[in-house]
């Protein structure tokens, strides 16, 4: 029996189907928004490398059951690692995502990620550094982690920075939900598709028997259709985003919102300003250094950079609030996080300059990536 056709023997977290020169994976923890367990992450990268390898495989399908594609990684998971006494432990599950992530993002084999629900912060991640993002009715995309006191990782500094304007920090530092038509728009989906049509799309997708991204692109298209855009959309508002969410600080930028807030009352604007005062302040200032170096950086070097910094956060060091924001939203669900320290501005830049630096623990190292010889010039930009 080839291993790579079926699932696990001892689990059904991801359903392997092969159809003709197709390959079909579904996450398959639906009870728990399928999100991902180390095993999980590991398996995908084993099948991803073996299917680039393999001659009778041209496209990799990947989708979720139930309401979610994939609602991030399984952080209980992570921090109970940590709480067990070693934060190396939880490192480790970091280690091996952001290796899929990169292996997702230079991957010569097409990815068509079907988004027909929830994706959010890991589950971003195992689908848009793929070559085609399928957005439906029901999706919901979001990089929550600053309210969390996390900060966007998966390679979000790559692709968040990439989108138009500075709407990638806007969505990285307030952790605003998209629907799938301001996914659409904004370039984190390269195609929107109902959900009615996805079975007919899906059986399109196993007869093509090409790798080739514009043949590929072609039958998407067949099933896609341009969706409507909510006129409460933030994406309407792309020139206050640009004005504010330009600025070269978190604090310049809430004055900057406060500021449009005088000349025109708007719910919008004061909702924004809400969103980054709940947050942790340390992760605001991470997460805007991160989006903005991830701008002037390839996929990889963000992977590294964001490897560092999540091993500050763990260790727990230089501060709690990665624990403080798993109680209050997670845990407890007092939804009242005590972060520390509680203001933008007790959070120096020197504070915020050993989040990104080397580790001074033992036998720590930086992320090391697969070397990949000739990247195509489509796994370079996605976006």
């Amino acid at each position: 029996m080839d291993a790579l056709n079926s699932t696990k023997p001892d689990d059904h977290q991801i359903l392997v189907e092969a159809k003709l020169s197709a390959r079909i994976l579904t996450l398959n923890r639906p009870k728990q928004l399928n999100a991902l367990l180390f095993q999980m992450i590991s398996w995908l990268l084993e099948l991803f490398i073996a299917y680039e390898e393999d001659s009778n495989v041209k496209l990799v399908i990947v989708k979720g059951k139930g309401i979610a594609f994939c609602a991030g990684g399984d952080v209980a998971a992570g921090i109970r690692d940590i709480n067990e006494g070693t934060w190396r432990l939880g490192a480790n599950f970091f280690w091996m995502q952001y290796t899929l992530n990169y292996i997702l993002a230079t991957n010569r084999k097409p990815q068509v990620s079907i988004l027909n629900g929830i994706v959010m912060g890991g589950g971003a991640g195992a689908s848009i550094h793929g070559r085609f993002r399928v957005a439906t009715e029901n999706s919901v995309f979001a990089m929550p982690e600053t309210a969390l006191g996390f900060f966007p990782d998966v390679g979000a500094s790559y692709f968040l920075s990439r989108l138009p304007g500075f709407f990638g920090e806007y969505l990285g530092l307030t952790g605003t939900r998209l629907d799938g038509a301001e996914m659409l728009v904004c370039g984190l989906a390269t195609h929107f598709v109902p959900s009615k049509r996805l079975s007919l799309l899906e059986e399109a997708l196993c007869k093509v028997d090409s790798s080739d991204p514009a043949i590929i692109s072609a039958v998407i298209n067949e099933y896609s259709k341009q969706p409507y855009m909510k006129e409460k959309s933030a994406y309407h508002r792309l020139k206050v985003i640009d004005r504010c969410f330009s600025q070269r600080t978190v604090e310049e930028i809430i004055s900057a919102l406060e500021r449009e807030a005088l000349n025109k009352k708007d719910d919008w604007i004061s909702e924004t300003i809400q969103s980054l005062k709940r947050a942790s302040p340390t992760s605001l200032k991470i997460c805007l250094r991160s989006i903005r170096q991830g701008r002037l950086q390839g996929v990889g070097q963000c992977l590294v950079r964001e490897y560092r910094i999540t091993c500050h956060f763990m260790q727990g060091k230089l501060s709690k609030d990665l624990f403080e924001g798993f109680r209050a939203i997670l845990l407890d669900k007092d939804k009242n996080p005590k972060w520390e320290p509680s203001k933008l501005e007790l959070v120096s830049d020197d504070m915020v300059d050993s989040y990104f630096s080397m580790m001074d623990d033992e036998g720590w190292e930086d992320l090391k990536l697969p070397a990949i010889s000739n990247l195509p010039a489509y796994a370079i930009a996605k976006l």
